[in-house]
């Protein structure tokens, strides 16, 4: 018992960098962006004589027909091990690993970035602002604009594709490579996703820097509530 406080006190430095580490990140690059004004630069190229071309072009077209498809199979796979580890005590250890699934995928992409604020921030899309043959008024990512008259902050599509790093959280104490594996994996696949909705006109640089914030913020709280990665898969489970 006299352990315990031992425990959590070696972990305040990890949960403070947890935090800070990202949100220096978001603050330094959204400042880095609307410096430089690389939401518009990074955007034009892609707007073709009053089109979006390229966005309708293979493999980006393709990210954007996959959009929460593998997202949903992953909370479904949370899902399902919650309820595995609810009827069968040998599989207790499954128990916070799918609730954490599960809640982040509710939360996260769910309701923080697509019902909160997709809903009522009101950022107008690069194909609706004047710069791109619209005629809707450019707005930073801190300029709340008209609630449901623009959807572009944050990505939907790119906090889903970020979820699929989910798992890092239930592996990075016990098994790091795998951690690092979905971590790496998940992002490549959120960044292969911005580019998709950064070349058909429907996010900005900021937009699917923010979905990756959120959606990583939240997972982390999740992560220090939950402890998806504390429970030992009991002895006559693993035998």
């Amino acid at each position: 018992m006299n352990s315990s406080p031992d425990k959590q006190d070696d972990l305040k430095p990890t949960m403070i960098r947890d935090f800070a580490i990202p949100l220096t990140i978001l603050v330094l690059a959204t400042i880095m962006i609307a410096a430089t004004g690389a939401d518009l630069l990074v955007s034009a190229p892609f707007y073709i004589d009053g089109k979006w071309p390229i966005g309708d072009q293979q493999p980006w077209h393709l990210l954007y027909l996959l959009d929460r498809g593998p997202t949903i199979g992953l909370g479904l796979c949370g899902l399902a091990a919650a309820i595995i580890g609810s009827i069968y005590k040998q599989r207790r250890n499954l128990i916070r690993p799918g609730l954490f699934l599960v809640i982040l995928l509710i939360i996260g992409p769910g309701l923080v970035v697509n019902t909160i604020f997709k809903d009522y921030w009101g950022r107008p899309r690069p194909r609706e602002i004047v710069q791109f043959g619209g005629k809707k008024e450019f707005l930073h990512p801190w300029q709340k604009g008209v609630a449901h008259m623009g959807r572009s902050f944050p990505s939907g599509h790119s906090s889903a594709a970020f979820y699929l790093t989910a798992p890092f959280f239930i592996y990075r104490r016990r098994k790091p490579r795998v951690a690092r594996a979905w971590f790496i994996g998940g992002f490549c696949f959120g960044l292969m996703m911005s580019i998709a909705r950064i070349t058909q006109g429907g996010h900005f640089l900021s937009d699917n820097l923010w979905a990756w914030g959120m959606v990583h913020l939240i997972a982390v709280a999740l992560y220090y509530l939950l402890r998806p990665d504390r429970d030992k898969v009991p002895p006559s489970a693993a035998a």
